[in-house]
């Protein structure tokens, strides 16, 4: 228990970013970022609860999805839906997450409100 402390001390004093599997996104100024930073988004176009993406194909190319890993395990508002090309995305409250091609640094939300159809996601 004493080293698990020690190394987590470590860790955030270097600024890493500890997070578990259920938990896929983080929350920056009101909004769900990766744990690389970067603005987390959700599609008017996906239907809540439905375990299905309806960006694929180039839009999955421009709102490329927050992907998961296997064996990352969901919990809470978190769930896993299986996409069209068979890889697996994370989504809160039944909505797939997305980031945007066009956000270059972390923190940018260019891609909220973009064709009246995509939104930051929030918690």
């Amino acid at each position: 228990m004493k080293t698990q402390k020690l190394l987590l001390t470590l860790l955030l004093s270097f600024g890493a970013t500890v997070s578990s599997a259920a938990d896929p996104a983080l929350l920056a100024d009101g909004v769900l970022t990766g744990s690389n930073g970067m603005t987390l988004y959700t599609f008017d176009r996906d239907t809540a609860g439905s375990g299905k993406s309806a960006c694929n194909g180039p839009c999955a190319s421009n709102w490329p999805p927050l992907f998961a890993q296997d064996g990352d395990m969901a919990s809470g508002d978190y769930s896993v839906i299986v996409r069209d090309d068979g890889k697996k995305q994370w989504a809160m409250k039944g909505k797939p997450l997305y980031f945007w091609a066009k956000d270059m640094k972390p923190g940018e939300r260019t891609g909220d409100g973009f064709n009246n159809v995509w939104h930051v996601a929030k918690p």
